[in-house]
């Protein structure tokens, strides 16, 4: 299952690309900027400000499960199945509603990716996997990695590596650049802020360095996480001596995917502010300078 198609990025890797973004992720990261990718099923989303008063199209397309109150719709997302997301998908004259999620063949998938091959070719582009995390779907993963190959395309994914090894591995011989998180060292700190095993994802990050596979370390940094000299020094350290890798990425914590949770009914527990602290970014470059890496900020 699939949530979008980005055509034309340049932050993704190398190149011009094309992103596909496949829904379904292992982590709970407080600060994630795609909640919507997290399921590994359809969402469904909902902007108050761009609903039309006294329509009533999505409770007749889901009645009993969508109620209208005098503060608004009421979601009874608890009772979503299949028939009731195939119901409301399309059904909202504003798209004040809509349904994230559609499962496609990877011939499909395909098509959109090969129309700009062209661009890739002049570029050193290709196609990027996104998400969520793509190795929670292997088989699709390891199907676009394989389709693009044989089309002579760059293949790139980003991933928190969070997923076990034998999910990870097939893809290897088809995977050109590993675009890989390292939020945190300390597992207890990562367990409470990402819900899941440090561990795991670096013993993933050493299999993958130990396979010879060209890695871009990313570290999103944020405020009570990570965002400190410490923190910065153990990871930029762990990069260097147990992975020997040379480039990695800064990315300064940001709030843009806030009003995300209010259109999926969720909490945002992160922090309500971005980071602003040149300092510490001085810091990570330099950081990771001394260290032998090649340091880039990314916003």
């Amino acid at each position: 299952m699939i949530f979008n198609i980005q055509r034309y990025s340049t932050h993704d890797g190398p190149g011009i690309r094309t992103v596909v973004f496949l829904k379904g992720c292992s982590l709970s990261c407080r600060w994630c900027q795609n909640p919507e990718s997290r399921s590994r099923t359809r969402d469904v989303l909902f902007d108050a400000r761009q609903c039309l008063e006294g329509c009533d199209l999505c409770q007749q397309a889901a009645p009993g499960i969508i109620e209208r109150a005098l503060n608004g719709l009421i979601i009874h997302r608890e009772k979503l199945d299949d028939a009731t997301l195939n119901a409301l998908t399309d059904c909202c004259p504003t798209q004040a509603m809509t349904v994230c999620g559609e499962d496609q063949q990877v011939a499909d998938i395909m098509v959109t990716v090969l129309r700009d091959k062209p661009f890739y070719d002049r570029s050193g582009g290709g196609l990027t996997l996104s998400g969520g995390e793509p190795f929670m779907n292997p088989d699709l993963a390891l199907s676009l990695f394989k389709a693009s190959h044989g089309q002579g395309i760059h293949t790139a994914v980003e991933t928190c590596l969070h997923v076990p090894w034998h999910a990870i591995e097939p893809s290897l011989p088809y995977v050109d650049l590993f675009l890989a998180d390292l939020k945190h060292v300390d597992g207890e700190v990562f367990k409470q802020w990402a819900g899941g095993s440090a561990k795991r994802v670096l013993e993933n990050l050493k299999r993958l360095a130990a396979a010879g596979k060209k890695i871009t370390i990313r570290v999103p940094l944020i405020p009570g996480f990570n965002a400190d000299e410490a923190s910065i020094k153990a990871i930029t350290r762990f990069a260097a001596d147990e992975l020997n890798v040379r480039e990695i990425h800064f990315l300064p914590y940001h709030t843009l995917g806030m009003n995300k949770y209010t259109l999926l009914g969720q909490p945002y527990s992160a922090p309500d502010k971005p980071l602003d602290n040149p300092a510490l970014l001085d810091f990570a470059l330099a950081c990771a300078g001394q260290n032998g890496l090649t340091a880039t900020l990314r916003g």
